[in-house]
């Protein structure tokens, strides 16, 4: 995969607040995922104020001519112990940007930071049925459907289903053999 020509991605930051907001504000960006409309830079701020410190989950942004076009993350799932192999994944890229490998070079990123740096051994996702093109993605990287959520969200006044899809880690770490 190539990337996208002027596009950088990194870590997220507070200061990023406002431009999270702007992109979550766009009614194309919204509908595809679990956010609200009319989000705040205040409410993306006190969301991003502790990921910055957390070493348990990443938040990247991708970015174009000093714009956030995307954001994307992973969120350990530990809340209990026996999820501490866990991570979920959210993904959301600005609607002018889709279908130009933005998704592709987000999901790179956060793989290479699961399977390499962290060692999960399973991502959970959910994606909303008529999301082709992120469902596409998501295969594509080694996600598949283990279900479909009858009625899962509400969105423009109407219930709608949502595949849950997972990714088991494809060469989970190993001990190094005696004598390595």
């Amino acid at each position: 995969m190539t990337k996208p020509a002027g596009v950088a991605l990194r870590r997220a930051a507070v200061q990023d607040a406002e431009a999270l907001a702007a992109l979550m504000a766009e009614e194309a960006v919204y509908a595809g995922v679990l956010q609200m409309p009319y989000p705040t830079a205040d409410l993306w701020r006190k969301r991003l104020e502790p990921q910055v410190t957390d070493d348990n989950s990443l938040h990247l942004v991708a970015v174009a001519e000093g714009q956030v076009i995307a954001s994307a993350g992973i969120h350990l799932q530990a809340w209990t112990p026996r999820r501490r192999h866990v991570g979920g994944l959210g993904m959301t890229v600005a609607a002018d940007w889709q279908g130009r490998g933005i998704g592709s070079l987000l999901m790179g990123g956060l793989l290479d930071w699961s399977d390499n740096w962290i060692g999960l051994m399973r991502i959970e996702l959910t994606v909303y049925t008529d999301n082709a093109r992120a469902i596409a993605l998501y295969e594509k990287f080694g996600f598949v459907r283990e279900g479909t959520h009858r009625a899962y969200a509400l969105r423009g006044g109407r219930y709608v289903d949502a595949h849950a899809m997972a990714r088991l880690h494809p060469q989970p770490p190993q001990l190094p053999a005696r004598g390595e």
